[in-house]
């Protein structure tokens, strides 16, 4: 099918997610990552139907799927379940068994792909910046190589010299199990971790090298075949658009300020008017 030409960056993270969606995967869906969401949904409808998800949002395996949304996104992790597992059950039993993969978001990331998420500044009773917290990624990637990464907006911000903290182990040499994340995405390229080091591997069309290195803190190893992303084709587009992500909660990763704030706005706004529809056609 041709490539499409009228993709926003939001679209073009969400494809190349999509395209890491492997048949027989089982991938672990982490909480407010629509990017992430969008992307493996389209995976799994277009490279590996028998492809299952783990939920954070009501600890639950899931095969099935449905439309992304904010207010009511319980109902499709919880409503669609084949089982429903406690935290500790779903750490203990599902991670060993399955191997699920994951993307993750780091705050700050490290050419080793060491990973932070708790805070800015060096003294942690006293940070700059207090971030969201780790979650499960201390006891993930410690123990497995299945973990992949997302950067919305690429900066010297999350692209550093040293994490200030490390909550996401990366490719050090004295880790006995596990080999560090395989991938990463951002608004400018796609990368890996050739020999344990962040390397690119594609420039995103329109973005140049010198500007993502500019936007890096470390040394950035470049691949010998360095290519262009390809860009989404327009099957791609009309499941995002229409059948996966109507509402554009996708986009929410990539905006900030006031026009986050705006489409959060507009997106509730629609949810509301969607609930008050099918509420009155329930009492026909």
């Amino acid at each position: 099918m041709a490539s499409a030409t009228n993709f926003t960056i939001d679209e073009l993270i969400s494809v190349c997610i999509s395209r890491q969606v492997r048949a027989g995967d089982v991938w672990a869906q982490g909480i407010n990552t629509p990017l992430v969401s969008a992307g493996l949904i389209l995976g799994k409808l277009r490279y590996a139907p028998d492809a299952r998800f783990t939920s954070a949002i009501g600890q639950a395996l899931l095969q099935d799927w449905g439309a992304l949304g904010i207010s009511d996104i319980e109902k499709l992790w919880v409503g669609k379940g084949l089982v429903h597992l406690g935290f500790a059950t779903g750490a203990a039993e599902i991670l060993p068994s399955f191997q699920p993969k994951e993307f993750f978001r780091p705050a700050q990331v490290d050419a080793r792909g060491n990973s932070n998420n708790i805070a800015f500044g060096a003294d942690y009773h006293m940070p700059r910046l207090r971030l969201p917290g780790s979650g499960g990624i201390p006891d993930v990637t410690p123990c497995y190589d299945h973990s992949y990464l997302y950067v919305p907006r690429h900066s010297r911000l999350t692209f550093v010299e040293t994490c200030d903290f490390i909550s996401g182990l990366g490719h050090v040499p004295w880790r006995r199990r596990g080999g560090g994340p395989r991938y990463l995405i951002s608004d400018l390229g796609q990368f890996d971790w050739r020999d344990g080091e962040m390397r690119l591997i594609s420039l995103h069309p329109g973005v140049e090298l010198r500007r993502i290195q500019r936007k890096t803190g470390f040394k950035l190893a470049v691949a010998p075949d360095l290519h262009e992303t390809p860009p989404p084709d327009a099957e791609d587009l009309r499941l995002l658009r229409e059948a996966i992500d109507p509402l554009g909660t996708r986009k929410l990763e990539t905006l900030a300020g006031s026009a986050r704030k705006k489409l959060l706005r507009d997106i509730l706004r629609q949810e509301g008017a969607n609930y008050e529809a099918n509420a009155a056609q329930a009492q026909c």
